[in-house]
C-alpha cells in the first residue's frame, strides 16, 4: 500500500482514449493530471498529415492521495485500470515527471521537426512513389523540392520531389528517448 500523501501513479487507458481519461479526471478536482503527447507528420494516401498522440500509447499519469481517491480514479470514463502487480501499486517518483514535463515543455506536446537533411533516410508520402523509401542527397530549399535517392527495380534512381511528399523515416517515440534519455539518479 503506497504512502498515504498523494503521488504519481500510471493509469492504463482505453485503446486512442487518453485525453478522455484526463479530462474526466480533472474535473475530479483533488488530482493532477499528466498526458505527455507527441505531434509529427505522418505519411497517408493523401499525402503528409499532422497529428498528436500519446507518447505512451494507452498510458497517462495522474497523482492523487490512493488511500481516498482510488476508486474515483479507478471508475472514471476512459480509465481501464491503475498498473499495479498484485498487492504493489508502484508509485512514479516525482523526478521522473518533472523531467518529462521538461523535455516536453509547458503544453505536454514535443513536436518532431519535419526538416529534412541529406543522408536523411524518408519515407515517400503521395504521389506514384508513395510508401516508398527513399535517402535524401540534396535539399533546395528556395524550390521546396528535395532530391533523393530511391531504389527502384533493381538500381538507385535520383528524383527530385516536393518537400511537402516526404517524412523522416523514423519511430517517433524513439527520438524523443533518444533526444531526452532518462538520468539515473546519484
Amino acid at each position: 500500500m503506497p504512502d498515504p500523501k498523494p503521488a504519481w501513479f500510471c493509469l492504463r487507458s482505453q485503446l486512442k482514449h487518453e485525453h478522455i481519461a484526463a479530462a474526466h479526471l480533472r474535473r475530479l478536482g483533488d488530482l493532477e493530471v499528466f498526458v505527455p503527447r507527441i505531434r509529427f507528420r505522418r505519411s497517408t494516401r493523401h499525402g503528409l498529415v499532422w497529428v498528436t498522440e500519446a507518447l505512451f500509447p494507452s498510458y497517462l499519469f495522474a497523482r492523487f492521495d490512493w488511500a481516498s481517491a482510488l476508486r474515483q480514479v479507478y471508475h472514471s470514463p476512459g480509465v481501464s485500470g491503475v498498473v499495479h502487480f498484485g498487492s504493489h501499486w508502484p508509485v512514479i517518483p516525482d523526478q521522473a515527471i518533472d523531467e518529462l514535463r521538461a523535455s516536453l515543455g509547458k503544453n505536454e506536446i514535443h513536436v518532431i521537426p519535419a526538416e529534412v537533411e541529406p543522408g536523411d533516410p524518408v519515407k515517400i508520402s503521395g504521389g506514384s512513389f508513395h510508401g516508398l523509401c527513399a535517402v535524401v542527397s540534396r535539399v533546395l530549399p528556395c524550390a521546396k523540392r528535395v532530391a533523393v535517392l530511391l531504389e527502384f527495380l533493381g538500381s538507385q534512381t535520383a528524383v527530385e520531389l516536393n518537400l511537402g511528399m516526404v517524412i523522416k523515416d523514423a519511430d517517433e517515440r524513439e527520438l524523443i528517448l533518444r533526444d531526452n534519455p532518462p538520468r539515473a539518479k546519484n
